[in-house]
């Protein structure tokens, strides 16, 4: 059984740290046997979602076609000032145009969160906040999240964290295994 995960992460810098881990997730949830919508970085630079507009851009729609047809999501967000990202959260306020959907918003769907940022403190808030937003989305959020320190952990192609990235792995393996079992059951 092929499962869809979709992977959100990045900053407006192309090849930050958190788009590698976004990225580093998503190679372990193809291992795990997912395949993977990936949007990344300026692909998540989108108007600020409005309530009160239906048009779409075509990228804000491309996200929400991504949203419904995923079976699992990864976030790898920066951790800004103690908390998730502008950017990533309003990709992820853009659930709200599956309010109305049969399964409503991420409902039943594996969520795997991961945090980057500079220190620890704000990678464990950002974490947090992240393990929050996916609730109120009712999806079950992994057992393990991820809280990258990038002053003391490197992402960087060829120099990567051995831990760091067994861990990034096994997150997108958790959300391709429930995923896998949530489509079994329904």
């Amino acid at each position: 059984m092929t499962v869809t995960v979709l992977v959100l992460g990045g900053s407006t810098r192309p090849g930050s740290s958190s788009e590698r881990a976004a990225m580093i997730a998503a190679q372990g949830a193809r291992n795990a046997g997912a395949q993977t919508i990936e949007i990344l970085s300026r692909d998540l630079i989108l108007p600020i979602y409005d309530t009160e507009a239906a048009d779409r851009t075509p990228e804000a729609q491309r996200l929400v076609d991504a949203f419904r047809a995923a079976d699992g999501v990864i976030v790898a967000s920066p951790g800004y000032h103690g908390g998730i990202s502008g950017m990533i959260k309003n990709a992820l306020d853009y659930c709200e145009d599956l309010a109305q959907d049969e399964h409503p918003y991420l409902d039943g769907s594996a969520f795997g969160c991961v945090a980057v940022a500079y220190g620890w403190q704000a990678t464990v808030s950002t974490l947090q906040q992240l393990r929050m937003v996916a609730h109120a989305l009712r999806a079950w959020p992994t057992p393990l999240g991820g809280s990258i320190n990038s002053s003391a952990t490197s992402l960087k192609e060829g120099q990567e964290d051995e831990g760091a990235v067994s861990t990034l792995h096994m997150i997108g393996a958790q959300v391709t295994m429930f995923a896998k079992m949530h489509a079994a059951t329904h």
